[in-house]
């Protein structure tokens, strides 16, 4: 089932939809010819090779087409996980961490999906992280249930005693309760500034000594890097991401204003490679879902990383054969992340990796155009993205209520 577009895009459909594209006189079934190489006319269709044509018929917004597929196929939807789940990438709000009621109405969602432990990865450190951990631990449905992933604070990188100082505040942290570090946001590498006002690079080696304690005090260093690479290109009829670029256009990265999607790839592959004692949870499959054969060679290469699959699941549910050999491949380096905490979006995941569906939708108009497909995983695979693999590299989550 689609999930309905906001008001603002059925405002937004009005308001960019393309003039209606008429056929043209005298047209008729010849249509026009193209030269080898060149594309259709704005309007028009290849209805044959080098062949264009217009419809006769007023032509729909991309908001507006939505056809009914004819297709008859088996239906297997998953609302709750085989196994219980550990979402390593978890967004909960405030008010479900910070109150007994929200932390109860977070323990009732997470059974209604089949999530077991859930990973707060909201950067949240100091004496926020500390009434957290306190509230979670005085409830008794989510006291083994919620663990915490500190933060990183960047300001005056460069200046005398910063890395002491953070080093300082981590490890206090980790005595508070906190299991790994994380989420390190996009603004490291696009908008975060070092002590003179230059960027702040991702691979800074002022960094260095904090990636160094990490792995001294076993912690993951869980981080998102960048956007997904259509957000760096023009808006126009080729990009797949149109329709989100132009429903948020705050999201596109003008060259003029920020780096390019390969610098900040280079930046992280640096900053993972000097620090091989590290081990890097690099989230969204590192925007690289799209490329697969990209980040199989990055798995392989840096044996510190991990990788986790929130948000992208509009790429793996796309490509269902290499999806699928790639998590068979490397079963024992993916966790299972969602990112924004929606309990109605996770039986999404659960159908893409637990079936064998064709053809369904994806959560998220605005995010793919396209239709889903089941990768149908192993259960010993499953299990792993699943739970083993996080309970593996993060110690602090507790074990219990995970199938041996």
């Amino acid at each position: 089932m689609r999930s309905p577009l906001p008001a603002l895009a059925l405002l937004l459909a009005t308001a960019v939809a393309a003039p209606a594209a008429q056929a043209q006189p005298g047209m008729g079934a010849g249509g026009t010819r193209i030269e080898p190489g060149q594309e259709c006319p704005a309007g028009m269709t290849e209805i044959r090779p080098r062949l264009c044509q217009a419809p006769t018929l007023p032509v729909p917004s991309i908001l507006d087409y939505r056809p009914r597929s004819t297709l008859v196929t088996g239906e297997h939807l998953v609302p709750k996980a085989k196994y219980p789940a550990i979402d390593y990438h978890g967004h909960p709000t405030g008010q479900q961490l910070n109150t007994q009621e929200g932390l109860t109405g977070l323990a009732d969602d997470l059974d209604r999906i089949g999530v077991r432990v859930i990973v707060a990865a909201n950067n949240t450190r100091g004496e926020a992280l500390r009434t957290q951990v306190a509230a979670a631990r005085a409830n008794p449905r989510m006291a083994d249930r919620i663990r915490f992933l500190t933060g990183i604070d960047f300001t005056g990188v460069g200046s005398p005693g910063w890395a002491d100082r953070a080093i300082a505040a981590l490890e206090a942290d980790v005595a508070a309760g906190a299991v790994g570090i994380g989420e390190i946001g996009k603004n490291l590498g696009l908008s975060s500034k070092k002590a003179d006002g230059s960027r702040l690079r991702i691979d800074d080696p002022e960094l260095d000594p904090v990636w160094q304690a990490a792995a001294r005090l076993k912690l993951p260093v869980f981080i998102h890097t960048a956007d997904p690479q259509e957000f760096w290109q023009p808006i126009d009829m080729h990009n797949e991401r149109w329709l989100e670029l132009a429903l948020f256009p705050g999201r596109r990265y003008p060259a003029e204003q920020f780096p390019s999607f390969e610098q900040l790839m280079t930046e992280r592959d640096n900053m993972i490679r000097r620090n091989p004692r590290t081990t890097f949870v690099i989230a969204h499959m590192g925007w690289h879902a799209n490329d697969l054969p990209r980040l199989a060679k990055m798995m392989d290469e840096m044996p510190n990383i991990l990788t986790e699959v929130g948000a992208v699941l509009y790429d793996i549910g796309r490509q269902p054969r290499a999806a699928h050999d790639f998590f068979v491949k490397y079963q024992d380096r993916i966790l299972f992340g969602k990112d924004s905490f929606q309990p109605e979006e996770y039986p999404y995941y659960w159908r893409v990796f637990e079936t064998r569906d064709d053809y369904f939708d994806y959560y998220r108009d605005y995010h793919a155009s396209w239709k889903l497909y089941g990768i149908d995983l192993p259960d010993a695979v499953l299990k792993k993205v699943y739970y083993q693999n996080a309970l593996r590299i993060t110690p602090g989550i507790p074990s219990a209520g995970f199938p041996r």
